[in-house]
């Protein structure tokens, strides 16, 4: 299958794009000649993007309504085209998760993180399965590669995605769907604008999208970075656990006091 940023554009779906990577996301492709369909709750601020960019066109919608998902996606085939491109983005991290744990935090995580991309990757795999063509790229997280202090219910989610991407990639090549993951580090968002902890190698939306773009054009599974911040993750996974605990306990505190 031709690579997503090859030079015959089509229709990109991003979901979250009211704000951060999502909002940098769906500019880049835009520029790039995608016909971008963006998703988000907020009508505003999507209306506001679509303004910035001629290319995007907005679709106010919430993507833990199963249904009100599968409809956005027959109204952006019908209106615009085929989603050849599919970046579900949407995720939230709340900082509650830092004090102590909340049985419904944990769930509302898992119900935005989770259950928001399940519900897109059922109309999208129908219809891309039909066409034998398209690409889909899932936004996890660098902390979905251990557990972190203070993100359980995120990173959880976050490795949910990953392992769900995983998955999808080995059985959706048959019918010539390509299925990526990206993997961030920190990036400046509404997410991370107020964190009180160090963030190491933060980077702005701006660049993380233009990162992702990228990497649809290529074949590569996982589209990662900061890549210092990805080594140092994979290093420290090759520990034991009592010596993986201990590191985590040590940056931990480390970042609670330089944040």
């Amino acid at each position: 299958m031709k690579p997503a940023g090859a030079a015959a554009k089509g229709v990109a779906f991003v979901t979250g794009a009211s704000s951060g990577i999502g909002r940098a996301v769906a500019l880049a492709l835009a520029r790039r000649g995608w016909r971008v369909a963006a998703l988000a709750r907020r009508a505003e601020a999507l209306a506001a993007l679509a303004a910035e960019a001629p290319g995007v066109t907005a679709f106010p919608g919430d993507a833990c309504d199963r249904a009100g998902v599968a409809a956005a996606v027959a109204k952006i085939e019908a209106e615009l085209g085929p989603i050849t491109l599919a970046f579900l983005n949407h995720g939230v991290y709340f900082p509650a998760e830092r004090e102590d744990f909340d049985v419904d935090v944990a769930w509302r995580t898992f119900e935005i993180n989770v259950g928001g991309v399940l519900n897109c990757l059922g109309p999208l795999l129908a219809a891309m399965r039909a066409r034998q063509n398209g690409r889909i790229a899932i936004t996890s997280s660098l902390a979905a590669l251990g557990g972190v202090p203070g993100s359980m219910a995120y990173g959880a989610s976050k490795a949910a995605l990953t392992y769900m991407a995983e998955v999808l990639r080995m059985s959706c090549a048959r019918d010539h769907i390509e299925v990526q993951v990206v993997h961030p580090g920190f990036v400046t968002t509404a997410m991370t604008e107020h964190a009180d902890f160090d963030m190491p190698f933060l980077m702005s939306a701006a660049e993380a999208a233009e990162i992702i773009c990228d990497g649809f054009g290529t074949e590569r599974f996982e589209i990662v970075f900061p890549r210092r911040l990805a080594l140092l993750f994979r290093a420290a996974r090759l520990l034991p656990y009592p010596l993986y605990f201990a590191a985590m306990r040590r940056a931990a505190r480390r970042a609670d006091r330089s944040g």
